[in-house]
């Protein structure tokens, strides 16, 4: 599932591609789940003829700036993609939307599992879902008294806290594990049991590999060969990190968890 590193890289390829182009055609399939609140008819009544200003993000949604409200906002959900192209033979498979740009240019939001989402949206940062999330590690200041004083009220393990979009927008599995094992911290401690020092740890992990992820366009490859990343994906095969740990694999809230024993305590 796409997390913030890979939506905000997103979202900085359509600022690039569509900010102060007009639409001039829109295609919308024909999908109430991913679209969500408008019909087909509404979608492109509001987007058709308006002009796209801005590209906008918080967490895992993005939204566009248009020259006059409602704007619409996208989800990913697992395998939400935007594709962005000139002219070509034929809408992308499993296109949900389509719009036709000023210059000849073309965006489109693919969804192949149909569980992102479409909406239309007056003001997107003060409608919900957008205005239920927490903080964004890469928008906000991580407040960490604020952030200890919610974790003081969970008792769910902390793993599971991390991936909640209410206190960490943007956040999902692989971040999640990643904070944890640079922290040194066992995702399955109760997040209400953490000290104020463990708490710094997070914050400083979760603002660390978000900008660094970001910085290489969410490109993993890139990503430090030291990150538990590389090593996390293969459960089969005994895996370990860089330096020979094992890697174990435990299910906490619901989501696969990759910990390393001799690091996390």
């Amino acid at each position: 599932m796409p997390e913030l590193p890979e939506v905000e890289t997103a979202r900085r390829r359509a600022e690039k591609y569509l900010t102060g182009k007009r639409i001039v055609s829109v295609y919308i399939a024909r999908d109430p789940i991913v679209f969500q609140g408008a019909n087909c008819r509404k979608f492109a009544g509001a987007l058709g003829g308006r002009k796209i200003l801005a590209v906008k993000r918080r967490g895992k949604h993005i939204w566009f700036e248009l020259d006059k409200r409602p704007w619409p906002a996208f989800h990913f959900g697992m395998t939400g993609r935007f594709g962005f192209y000139r002219r070509q033979s034929g809408r992308p498979k499993y296109c949900k939307l389509e719009l036709g740009l000023t210059g000849g240019k073309r965006f489109a939001m693919t969804n192949v599992r149909r569980l992102g989402r479409i909406r239309l949206l007056d003001n997107p940062q003060h409608c919900p879902p957008i205005n239920k999330l927490g903080f964004d590690p890469l928008l906000d200041k991580l407040d960490v008294e604020k952030i200890q004083r919610i974790l003081s009220g969970r008792s769910a393990a902390i793993k599971a806290v991390l991936l909640d979009q209410s206190v960490f927008a943007g956040v999902g599995n692989w971040i999640a594990d990643e904070v944890l094992y640079q922290a040194g911290l066992d995702p399955h401690r109760p997040a209400c049991e953490l000290n104020a020092e463990a708490v710094i740890r997070i914050c400083r992990c979760l603002g660390r590999i978000v900008r660094k992820a970001v910085a290489v366009d969410a490109d993993s490859a890139r990503y430090p060969a030291s990150w538990l990343f590389h090593y996390r994906w293969d459960k089969n095969s005994q895996p370990t990190t860089t330096d020979g740990k094992r890697i174990e694999f435990d299910v906490i809230g619901g989501r696969t968890t990759a910990w390393v024993p001799h690091h996390q305590r």
